[in-house]
């Protein structure tokens, strides 16, 4: 049973990130525009965020070991419809459904494990679960870059996907076979049209940011933008009616009244914004800009991830003695790390090499990785035990929704230098030095918001 849920949480982490390095060639391949190239990425992470809550409450009320099967097997054959994509459209559609299924599937994993060991197993079945998370995020560029290189039965970038459908067969095989069913019986009811009015508002506020640009900002995009705040106000009115009428509704408003939530709920979306605009312009800088190879370009995805993980050991270790301070300097390290990136990327140009932007990558690393372990762990800490669950939830939501917003915002700062997503040379390379400044202003801002997070960490967060 551990390795069935453990496999399914594998394959949901890797697809967050595996089309990071394949996104040139699939581009190539399907004639996608700068447009289409976004929403292959931005796709999933949106649909990924929009329904995890609901995910959750899903598995609690019809049963975690069946909800976990329908979630993989969602994920199975949009898998499988993504490797017979015959164009953008169909790819994107596929990643949509491959995000609602990975949603799904998800929460299920932590609540079973949670439901099925006790003491020292529970303890190691978790930590097991960390190290699952951690090659996930590792693995993914990594691994697609090696695939599409290889050009497997000459698949090339189709193959990052059809990898699923083996895993995801047996998984739901064994899964059947291995998992025990379990529910909450005091779970809280589904709220469909909360879950409608969240997708609407950000679709329309997401489409027109990725394709505005392409088309010189007509008057719909405004429109859309503008009809998509009205929705998503719209949303806050009908939460607190539901919260009135039967007290589940999809967002627990009560949490939004501590500063502390609310700070560190905006730190992380705007960091998974950042990370969204930064790893999307980076992957086309050094493909397109620099002419590296995918399996070359993943080398860099590993030195940060790497770098990553360091900084999240020594945030760990720090936070206790300097509490919200580890973070701050996670968001100031990584800022200095992107302005010494920007003036390598401006001295030279398409000659920058994988070895001089080695220092200035496992820098920004690290000063990422100063700051996620903290930011959860102050942002969630006092929450009290009652919310632990929805103030956890949205605060994995804000994460999916930033990378997904960060990503289409691309079309405004990346492709705005980069008006195609055919661009080669030094197009591309005054394309990304123009986007860094946003992307250090954003880590600016993570910084700034961190300050209304409590100056002591709280050691509740384990629970969660």
């Amino acid at each position: 049973m551990l390795a069935v849920v453990l496999v399914g949480e594998l394959m949901a982490v890797l697809d967050a990130s595996v089309v990071d390095t394949a996104l040139p060639t699939i581009q190539a391949d399907t004639g996608a525009s700068a447009t289409g190239l976004q929403w292959t990425h931005a796709a999933y992470a949106l649909a990924l965020g929009i329904a995890l809550i609901t995910g959750g409450r899903l598995g609690d009320l019809y049963g975690r070991k069946r909800t976990f099967l329908l979630g993989t097997g969602a994920f199975t054959t949009a898998s499988l419809l993504c490797t017979l994509a015959t164009g953008p459209a169909t790819l994107i559609a596929a990643r949509a459904v491959q995000g609602a299924g990975a949603a799904v599937m998800i929460p299920q994993v932590l609540a079973t494990l949670h439901v099925t060991f006790s003491g020292s197993a529970r303890a190691k079945a978790f930590g097991l679960y960390g190290t699952v998370m951690s090659i996930g995020s590792v693995a993914g560029p990594v691994l697609g870059g090696i695939l599409t290189q290889a050009d497997l039965f000459g698949l090339g970038w189709r193959s990052i996907f059809l990898i699923n459908v083996p895993l995801g067969i047996a998984t739901v095989l064994l899964g059947h076979r291995y998992m025990t069913e379990s529910h909450d019986r005091q779970a809280l009811r589904l709220d469909p049209l909360g879950m409608v009015l969240c997708a609407l508002g950000l679709l329309l506020i997401a489409y027109p940011l990725s394709a505005g640009g392409a088309h010189h900002w007509p008057w719909w995009t405004f429109t859309a933008m503008a009809a998509g705040t009205g929705v998503l106000v719209g949303l806050v009115f009908q939460q607190r009616t539901k919260t009135r009428k039967d007290g589940s509704p999809l967002m627990a408003l009560s949490l939004f009244s501590g500063r502390p939530f609310c700070g560190g709920l905006t730190a992380q979306l705007v960091l998974g914004l950042l990370s969204g605009l930064f790893f999307m312009c980076w992957t086309l800088f050094m493909q397109q800009g620099l002419g590296m190879s995918p399996s070359r370009a993943a080398i860099g995805f590993l030195l940060l991830t790497l770098a990553e993980i360091a900084g999240a050991w020594l945030a760990t270790a720090a936070v206790a003695r300097h509490q919200r301070r580890a973070p701050q300097a996670g968001a100031l390290l990584a800022a200095s790390a992107l302005a010494s990136f920007h003036l390598l990327a401006t001295t030279y140009g398409t000659g920058l090499s994988m070895t001089t932007m080695a220092l200035p990558v496992l820098a920004l690393g690290l000063g990422l990785g100063m700051i996620g372990a903290p930011l959860t762990d102050l942002t969630l800490g006092r929450v009290d035990d009652a919310h632990a669950g929805s103030a956890s939830g949205l605060f994995n939501t804000a994460t999916h929704l930033g990378i997904a917003l960060g990503t289409v915002l691309t079309g405004v700062v990346f492709f705005a230098h980069d008006q195609t997503a055919t661009a080669r040379g030094s197009e591309v390379v005054d394309a990304f030095t123009a986007t860094l400044p946003y992307v250090i202003v954003s880590l600016l801002i993570t910084w700034a918001l961190m300050f209304f997070l409590p100056r002591a960490a709280s050691r509740r967060i384990s629970r969660l």
